[in-house]
């Protein structure tokens, strides 16, 4: 294992999805139809000046990469402007389903990958520029990002890892010294706003929309090759391909994507558009746009102004539409596959039994329990997220404080009483509404019986559900906070929230500011409560 860390311009960059899968070298970045093609050559489109605003140590320690100074080589390649000669980059071509309808051809309209470096491990990170300028898959678009989504990526991206939660990682976050025009809410509204450009690293980005295009355009050479290359490059453990390797390798596509579920859904994020485009071959939550974390508890909210007609992306329909989507994806590999239907229908029964497994498992895990009462569990879980939806809980909060509460609880405690109303008052947006918790007040009592049931100390289950139910997660409000200060020349508080946002489970008494309830003021504010998918 090296240690030796390089600036990025030093790097040295391989090229495998460029060399080995079918493409076109772009002569221009002109939005068109690219058929016959799994991507496009495409130099990115270099910025007036590119500074370094944000940068994380410990996925650069990993890929054995410097910091670098706020100017100069390394941020000229963070930015797009300087293109070393190991890198061959490139837009990649996909499609997808966007809202339940097909889109036709999409593709990187606004990312262009470097190449892949080693990381100290030996492995392979693919290095992403989202914000580097226009491809042939921009369509009507400038190919830029502005300082305010690409922040919130930056941010995200990061804390979901530090969370446990499968996820694409950020390397670093660039300021462009151009400005870029967006209509946030597409109600006509321009403003000029800051660029920039977020470096996403990942063993890949391939999505499933990248094997849809194929199918759709029955290019089923080039529908063969990705996924022959997915399958030798990310699941070699499954062995050459061949009509049982397809199958094995969907089962664990299906596999991969019911855990990441299962992490979103016991932390209460909402992803907010998940287009079969914005899901990972690799199971990893990817494309971090309008997310949001549940403030108050509401499996009907979304944090997507876009969506507000249908709620098709809610926090309660995520588990229901990643299998929608991986129902697509089947659709588009079966033509790889003898006896598709039967075949790959076993992946989705995957999806199903892993999802209902990982979600329990997690949920026990919350509460402080092991797997003794079998349906009397269950039925708790289940009457617990009626009860959270039915007080207002706030999700985080309330699994903090109820870690804390457990002891008490279990040793029926003289204070229980005042504990509970402790919770409810740290944990509820209804607080004055009493009424509203009474399913909550039926259900503690039950679950106070339910833990003294365990055999292990109090103490070691208080200890293992702090481990497990998160203090700091990156509330739209605090996102919202850092890109304000940081579109003013303050980086101090996204410094700041980054650091808090590494130890999420860690008391950090002198950051208890970032714990807090969702403020009055962020309820309705743009920004906080409502995103959209604007760049």
């Amino acid at each position: 294992m090296s240690t030796d860390t390089r600036q990025i311009d030093q790097a040295v960059f391989t090229n495998s999805f460029v060399e080995e899968l079918r493409g076109e070298i772009a002569a221009d970045n002109r939005p068109r139809q690219v058929p016959g093609c799994c991507y496009s050559q495409v130099a990115p489109t270099p910025v007036r000046d590119p500074h370094l605003l944000a940068w994380s140590e410990e996925l650069a320690a990993f890929l054995g990469l410097a910091k670098p100074s706020e100017r100069g080589p390394a941020v000229d390649v963070l930015a797009g402007n300087l293109v070393t000669d190991s890198m061959k980059p490139f837009a990649a071509r996909y499609g997808g389903h966007q809202f339940g309808s097909w889109a036709g051809q999409l593709g990187d309209g606004r990312a262009i990958s470097l190449g892949e470096i080693a990381a100290v491990d030996g492995s392979s990170w693919e290095i992403q520029l989202k914000g580097a300028g226009r491809t042939p898959y921009s369509r009507r678009a400038d190919g830029r990002a502005v300082l305010r989504s690409s922040l919130r990526e930056f941010l995200c991206s990061e804390a979901m890892h530090y969370l446990g939660v499968p996820t694409t990682r950020a390397l670093s976050l660039v300021g462009t010294g151009d400005t870029v025009i967006r209509d946030m809410f597409y109600d006509g509204n321009y403003q000029q706003e800051k660029g920039a450009v977020v470096a996403r690293v990942a063993p890949t980005f391939i999505r499933f929309g990248n094997f849809e295009i194929m199918a759709a355009s029955a290019e089923i050479d080039n529908l063969r090759a990705l996924a022959d290359y997915t399958i030798r490059h990310h699941y070699p453990e499954l062995g050459e391909p061949s009509n049982e390797v397809y199958v094995q390798w969907f089962n664990e596509v299906c596999r991969r994507t019911a855990v990441m579920i299962a992490h979103w859904m016991t932390v209460g994020f909402v992803h907010g558009v998940m287009n079969t485009d914005n899901m990972s071959i690799l199971g990893l939550t990817i494309d971090y746009g309008p997310y949001g974390w549940l403030e108050p508890y509401d499996p009907n909210w979304t944090p997507n102004t876009t969506d507000f007609g249908y709620r098709r992306y809610a926090f309660g329909q995520q588990p229901q539409i990643a299998l929608w989507n991986l129902a697509m994806l089947a659709g588009a590999l079966s033509a790889l596959v003898s006896d598709a239907e039967e075949e790959l229908r076993k992946g989705l029964e995957v999806y199903r039994s892993t999802l209902s497994n990982t979600f329990h498992e997690r949920m026990l895990r919350k509460l402080g329990l092991t797997a003794l009462a079998g349906e009397e569990d269950s039925a708790l879980i289940e009457d617990l997220h009626r009860s959270l939806a039915d007080s207002e809980m706030d999700m985080t909060l309330f699994f903090r404080h109820l870690s804390h509460a457990a002891p008490a609880l279990a040793a029926n405690s003289e204070n229980e009483e005042l504990l509970i109303r402790g919770l409810i008052e740290a944990a509820s947006y209804s607080v004055s509404k009493m009424d509203r918790h009474d399913s909550l007040l039926q259900w503690l009592p039950r679950y106070a019986q339910r833990l003294r049931k365990e055999s292990v100390g109090i103490e070691s289950i208080r200890e293992g559900m702090l481990s497990v139910n998160p203090k700091y997660v990156l509330r739209n409000y605090l996102a919202q906070r850092a890109i304000e200060a940081a579109d003013s020349g303050d980086l101090s508080y996204l410094q700041t929230l980054m650091k808090v946002l590494k130890t999420p489970y860690a008391e950090q008494p002198e950051q208890e500011e970032f714990a807090g309830k969702r403020p009055d003021w962020a309820r309705d504010k743009p920004g906080c409560a409502t995103l959209s998918c604007s760049s």
